[in-house]
């Protein structure tokens, strides 16, 4: 009988150790591969036997055995010699674990690189001695620094090939430290190595004094071991418990910087509500009051909050992300077709999804020679700096704050196209929004019969009304309303969100982009229906602040009428009129009634 295989991965998995991601990058055939492989097996995180395993099918097929051969979780590399995706490896030393990512050297796989180095707190970048300083290096490098990687070691690889001439490791560290410098990149060192033979990875060569590889990756700190950042928790999703008594409302995510604590008074961003955490919940774990860096968890707080995936929350004591939709950023493009103005893509950053447009084109870098030129699009391999504007604001950090949420990919067609971070948020007198609304007033053709002539034929000007507040209760309000409107003969309709969402939003497939949509499509609708001398009445329970400029700038020049039931926990807006949520149905009807008699809605002469 076969004895029982260790399995040191699934060890490193499921012990509680401190934990480092590390992304290996470099150009094609410079040996990345090879140093992961040597990086396994001198720390003894193969699996008992894999070695020796490899070795025998290398012989077997008269094949030289390669350590990167033991990378065999993509069977494409083994088949085409190539690194063809991010592929994930794990070891451990006594100090930590480690999650190491090898990512693709070839310019077509690039964008997995992207993804793949997204969540690195460190980074391997690997030159071969022989073959030097390629383009692919400059462009990783650029890229580490771009996506805020700010601890490098640079590798020099096959020293074995150039008799390890020294000299010539001084040339390749000279010339690419210049390039780093000329990014704003320090390297913590250069180290000479040859991961064939094992020298420098983990034994430290006779003809070499410095730090071997290992002993480098050991002394680099830990983004997981610090907790005194502020606190960010991009929301994931919300799960509401109904049976057996269990009435929680658990906001789950993952701590991307700092730590959270019962007790802690907290803010969702962009939304602004706050709240109080209640408990710390975790799957199949015993009661605890915090969580820290990597940790994922969920929350429950003191006030039922309408949360949405995508917010961060953040301690009020602490220093918040900013807030805006408009972004200075670095890009690296990847896509088939450029990236060009006036085309909507996505917008991916932590758990937050959000349409996005390219505003401008401030200029594009050539990565290998740091040179610049001025382009009205962003082509495909280019690094560019450029404006984007997301549909609404969102919540992020700058690059050189808090890179896990400062960093982002922008999807075309369901295919990640391309990458970047954030540099600063950009202040605009216009946004796109306002942009499009003025578009539409200088085209709208407008009917030969005047609002006031409408509003003596249907004894009201128009209106628009938004009921919001306590969900069930909000809508039955608003239906209400409408009755009573159309009773005394006043032209009244009422449009509910779901009627949207199942009619003119049947096309939006995104559940991410459906709310959004809805709301946009609402605002239009309303400024129709307004302008034909109606007055239009819908239920947004959970509307936040920014839903509801977005609402009042798509009905301009027409108003909008806001009544709130309840005082919802969060609310940053105030509305037109206040309701009690025990009010009844009339008397909540009568005071929207009385309040449009007030402001000259329904006309005088009419009552």
């Amino acid at each position: 009988m076969k004895s029982p295989i260790r399995n040191p991965q699934s060890e490193i998995r499921t012990q509680s150790r401190d934990t480092m991601n590390i992304v290996v990058v470099g150009h094609v055939d410079h040996g990345k591969s090879t140093v992961i492989g040597r990086l396994m097996a001198d720390t003894k995180s193969l699996p008992l036997g894999k070695l020796e395993q490899v070795k025998a099918r290398c012989r077997q097929s008269a094949r030289p055995f390669e350590y990167a051969f033991l990378l065999d979780a993509l069977a494409d590399e083994q088949a085409q010699g190539i690194t063809i995706d991010s592929a994930r490896c794990f070891f451990r030393t006594p100090r930590r674990d480690y999650i190491i990512i090898d990512a693709p050297g070839h310019l077509e796989f690039l964008k997995n690189m992207i993804s793949g180095a997204s969540r690195a707190e460190a980074a391997l970048l690997v030159i071969d001695a022989h073959e030097g300083i390629r383009e692919n290096s400059r462009r990783h490098g650029y890229m580490l620094s771009m996506l805020g990687i700010r601890q490098i070691v640079v590798l020099v690889n096959k020293m074995d090939l150039v008799q390890y001439d020294l000299g010539i490791f001084e040339g390749i560290r000279r010339d690419y430290a210049g390039f780093l410098a000329d990014i704003g990149v320090t390297p913590i060192d250069f180290v000479p190595i040859c991961a064939r033979d094992g020298s420098n990875i983990s034994t430290r060569a006779a003809w070499y004094s410095g730090l071997t590889v290992l002993e480098h990756i050991d002394s680099l700190p830990s983004e997981k071991g610090a907790q005194s950042g502020p606190l960010r928790f991009p929301v994931q999703d919300i799960y509401k418990f109904t049976e057996h008594g269990d009435d929680r409302r658990i906001v789950a995510g993952t701590v991307e910087s700092g730590e959270i604590a019962v007790g802690d008074q907290v803010v969702l961003l962009p939304s602004g509500k706050s709240s109080r955490v209640k408990t710390v919940e975790g799957f199949s774990q015993a009661a605890r009051d915090r969580a820290g860096v990597g940790e994922a968890t969920g929350l429950t707080l003191t006030d039922d909050l309408y949360i949405r995936p995508g917010e961060i929350m953040c301690r009020i004591a602490d220093t918040p992300p900013l807030v805006a939709p408009r972004l200075r950023v670095s890009l690296f493009w990847m896509g088939k077709a450029p990236m060009i103005r006036g085309k909507k893509y996505k917008l991916k950053l932590a758990t937050c999804r959000v349409s996005v447009e390219l505003r401008e084109v401030i200029r594009v870098l050539n990565a290998d020679d740091l040179s610049t030129q001025q382009k009205q699009q962003v082509d495909r391999h280019d690094v560019a700096e450029c404006v984007l504007e997301t549909a609404k604001p969102i919540a992020f950090d700058l690059i050189g704050d808090l890179p896990a949420t400062a960093r982002f990919v922008v999807v075309d067609h369901y295919e990640i196209a391309g990458g970047g971070t954030i540099a600063a948020a950009v202040a605009a007198s216009r946004s796109a929004l306002s942009d499009h609304v003025a578009r539409r007033e200088s085209g709208w053709e407008k009917s030969d019969i005047s609002a006031e002539t409408r509003a003596q034929r249907y004894r009201h000007r128009s209106k628009f009304i938004v009921v919001s507040g306590v969900p069930d209760v909000s809508n039955a309000i608003a239906k209400a309303l409408e009755k009573a409107l159309f009773e005394e003969g006043y032209v009244a309709y009422y449009l509910g969100l779901s009627t949207i969402d199942h009619g003119l939003d049947a096309d939006v497939i995104d559940s991410a982009e459906k709310r959004a949509e809805s709301v946009r499509r609402m605002g239009e609708l309303a400024r129709i229906l307004t302008d034909t001398g109606q007055i239009l009445i819908t239920n947004l329970p959970d509307m936040d602040r920014f839903e509801l400029e977005q609402l009042r700038t798509l009905n301009a020049p027409n108003d909008i009428l806001v009544a709130c039931v309840g005082d919802p926990a969060g609310n940053d807006w105030q509305p037109d009129v206040s309701l009690a949520v025990d009010a009844g149905r009339a008397e909540a009807v009568g005071h929207i009634m009385g309040y449009l008699k007030k402001e000259d809605i329904i006309l005088d002469y009419s009552i």
